[in-house]
């Protein structure tokens, strides 16, 4: 068998998914005023193709524009401590969700922003219970 390279993955750097060209403002109000997300500086260079990037946890989210959207099962998923409390303000708002199985070591579901990008939030189940 052929010997495999062996790379020193270090991190997740950034995900990116994609909405249709200039619905950029569309998507600002979403990821930076409802989700509250801060936008970073992209690159002067790329700035041309479209899209922001926004700091997400210790990662960069990517939001790219173009010009087809296909349906697809890619998504980024995110963990994070307070899942009820986000899936009741995401009803509230009306923002379209999907009740995804739990898994053995999570709680999780899914949500759409304007563009049918999914995103999936996972909250473990053996977190330490308030005192």
């Amino acid at each position: 068998m052929k010997e495999i390279l062996k790379i020193n993955f270090k991190r997740l750097n950034h995900l990116q998914i994609c909405i249709p060209k200039n619905k950029e403002e569309e998507a600002r109000n979403f990821y930076c005023g409802l989700l509250g997300l801060e936008e970073i500086e992209k690159p002067e260079y790329l700035k041309k193709n479209g899209g922001f990037w926004l700091k997400i946890a210790d990662i960069e989210l990517h939001i790219g524009a173009e010009d087809l959207i296909n349906q697809s099962k890619r998504h980024p998923a995110f963990e994070v401590d307070n899942l009820e409390e986000i899936k009741n303000a995401f009803l509230k708002e009306g923002i379209r969700i999907k009740e995804d199985k739990s898994l053995p070591l999570f709680n999780r579901f899914s949500f759409y922003d304007p563009f049918n990008n999914r995103i999936e939030l996972l909250e473990s189940k053996t977190k330490a219970i308030p005192k």
